[in-house]
């Protein structure tokens, strides 16, 4: 349940730093419930990043594919989204880790999505846009005369990479010359690149695999959309916002972080999570220039987006955070100014 050690070294942290305020990361993952108690008299800032302080597998994702829709508790194990024994042994965990969670001063996470899924749960939050890399001077877009579709990400079964394929097996055959990019890696390569055989789309599918990203913003410079068909509701997804700014179109899944950050039909198209139907209809719209068949997005949303994910902007809100978590208390029946 708790980990002795990292309890231990969060103490050991305070005494050598005697820090005014701390800023606690996604500890249900890596570190401990006890190194929020351990926090005790600091003033803690909570930064959670996805769902796992509410749902045992951290996605909210059933094994059929859906988003689970209700709070967790025994429906973890009679769903079969974990075994019993894996959800006897949370209980005494996750009631450390709500107890945990009360602590703290503030919760910040990265999405409308989070929030409110942190909410159904009893736990109060607010969405701090994360930062996101700015567009480079180079290199400069250059659209490719032929369709070309980009995912990037892991390979991994809640991103909905299977029917990514298969939708895209749908345009291949209307759009001959279309094309789709795999970038990045994981548990599931060895079986999309079955699925790719499968349908026939040898050559039409490449695996780039995993790449810094230097080589991600190359590959970005001709795609002509970036698909993100996440099954579960994402919590923000990065690769869109960074899309956006280097003028690449999003086609996305509606339910989750990326609803924050694309707009339906001005920057990119939203589609229902798990809708390999709509996913298809949406990359053909692309392909056959229905839709976006400028280079170049709406100028003024690319800037709101810029502005709004500004890494200088994201410190200067979370300063305040802290200026505020560590304001003395007002005083009880204090008149207002």
């Amino acid at each position: 349940m708790d980990n002795p050690f990292a309890t231990a070294e969060v103490r050991k942290a305070i005494r050598e730093f005697q820090p005014d305020v701390a800023l606690l990361g996604p500890f249900a993952y890596h570190l401990s419930p006890g190194v929020v108690f351990a926090l005790d008299g600091v003033p803690t800032v909570l930064s959670i990043m996805d769902y796992k302080v509410v749902c045992p597998l951290g996605s909210k994702l059933l094994p059929d594919g859906k988003i689970c829709r209700v709070p967790a508790g025994l429906v973890c194990w009679r769903g079969g989204c974990v075994t019993l024994p894996h959800w006897l042994r949370d209980q005494a965990r996750y009631a450390r880790i709500r107890r945990g969670v009360a602590r703290v001063g503030v919760v910040l996470v990265p999405s409308v999505a989070v929030r409110d899924e942190l909410a159904r749960h009893g736990i109060a939050s607010r969405v701090l846009p994360l930062p996101i890399a700015a567009a480079t001077s180079s290199p400069v877009r250059r659209r490719a005369a032929t369709p070309v579709f980009l995912y990037s990400g892991r390979l991994v079964p809640e991103k909905g990479l299977p029917g990514l394929i298969r939708a895209f097996a749908h345009v291949r055959a209307r759009v001959p010359d279309a094309h789709l990019r795999l970038v990045g890696d994981g548990g599931m390569r060895a079986d999309l690149e079955r699925l790719v055989v499968s349908l026939g789309l040898q050559g039409a599918v490449v695996f780039r695999g995993r790449l810094p990203f230097s080589r991600v913003e190359q590959e970005l410079v001709d795609a002509w959309a970036l698909v993100a068909p996440s099954l579960w509701a994402e919590p923000f997804g990065m690769v869109a916002p960074e899309a956006i700014v280097r003028q690449v179109p999003v086609i996305a899944t509606r339910t989750g972080g990326f609803a924050d950050t694309v707009i339906d039909g001005v920057t990119g198209l939203l589609v229902p999570n798990g809708d390999e139907s709509a996913l298809a209809d949406a990359m053909m719209a692309v392909a056959e220039r229905r839709r976006f068949s400028e280079p170049t997005l709406p100028a003024d949303a690319v800037a709101e987006l810029v502005q709004r994910h500004d890494g200088s902007r994201y410190a200067a809100r979370l300063r305040d955070v802290f200026t505020e978590i560590l304001a003395p208390p007002r005083q009880s029946g204090a008149a207002d100014t």
